[in-house]
């Protein structure tokens, strides 16, 4: 059996992140990718130049001749950038029982934003429902929920929100919390499970990408029948591996290495220093 995951975002013409970094990170992990396009950006490691976003009936109709197709596992969306691509996007996926991971892609590394304002709303009231689980980090998540993010408490109150929204889990990313000594993410779910992952920091600028290629890797696990708890520490491997083995390419914030998990031993996998909490 072959597993199918399907990504509903926008393209990065640099690679690094967008469709390109889910179907690289589908294909490292054995997942056979699918795409819709949301829209088209003019991109490189410096930043965003310019953005296009498809044809409401075109998104509508790449979602549904895939689903229409192929057996898929797992979905994804990333960057979405308007309410009216929202509610196309959930119409298309609403009926579908299949496993829902939402990576709210608002601002690019280089601070273009990807999300209109008014597309928040339509984010949380339409899609979020939807959700097996959302993967904001810190920024995303004071969006999101209307809250500053600060300490732990502010990160479970935060995490709270978003369950109460309807998602059935969701993973705070630790990236921006910088005077952490860890950067580790929070897990909660409307199950009463809490863990976290911890792994080191690395010191680089090689992180275009981080967020987009941390949901795919969950989304690929998920498609292969990992349990949720342990897509969650599988996928934060992978990206620890990504940003550790960086490629160094660009002028600016480059791309995390999507092969470096793949080329990795088994003995380096096991010692590379992501550590599940609870």
């Amino acid at each position: 059996m072959v597993n199918i995951a399907l990504t509903i975002a926008g393209s990065d013409s640099g690679g690094g992140a967008g469709i390109q970094a889910d179907l690289k990170t589908f294909q490292e992990l054995g997942v056979y990718g699918t795409s819709a396009i949301t829209a088209v950006t003019a991109q490189n490691t410096h930043g965003v130049t310019s953005i296009q976003t498809m044809d409401l009936a075109m998104i509508k109709t790449q979602i549904e001749v895939v689903l229409d197709d192929f057996s898929v596992q797992a979905i994804k969306t990333g960057m979405l950038v308007s309410a009216d691509i929202i509610w196309t996007v959930a119409n298309a996926i609403k009926d579908k029982e299949i496993p829902l991971v939402i990576d709210p892609v608002m601002i690019a590394k280089g601070g273009a934003s990807l999300l209109r304002s008014e597309a928040v709303d339509a984010l949380t009231s339409k899609l979020i429902p939807l959700a097996t689980v959302v993967t904001p980090n810190i920024p995303e998540a004071e969006v999101i929920t209307g809250l500053k993010i600060v300490t732990d408490a502010d990160l479970n109150k935060a995490g709270e929100h978003i369950l109460a929204l309807g998602a059935k889990a969701v993973v705070i990313k630790g990236g921006h919390r910088s005077s952490a000594p860890y950067a580790e993410d929070f897990f909660m779910s409307t199950t009463g499970e809490r863990f976290s992952v911890r792994a080191p920091w690395v010191d680089t600028k090689d992180t275009h990408g981080t967020g987009c290629t941390y949901a795919a890797a969950l989304t690929a696990f998920i498609a292969e029948g990992q349990p949720l708890k342990e897509a969650v520490f599988s996928a934060k491997k992978f990206i620890q591996a990504a940003i550790e083995d960086g490629l160094h390419i660009g002028g600016g914030h480059g791309p995390t290495n999507h092969w470096a998990y793949g080329r990795r031993s088994t003995e380096e996998k096991q010692a590379e220093g992501v550590v599940l909490i609870g």
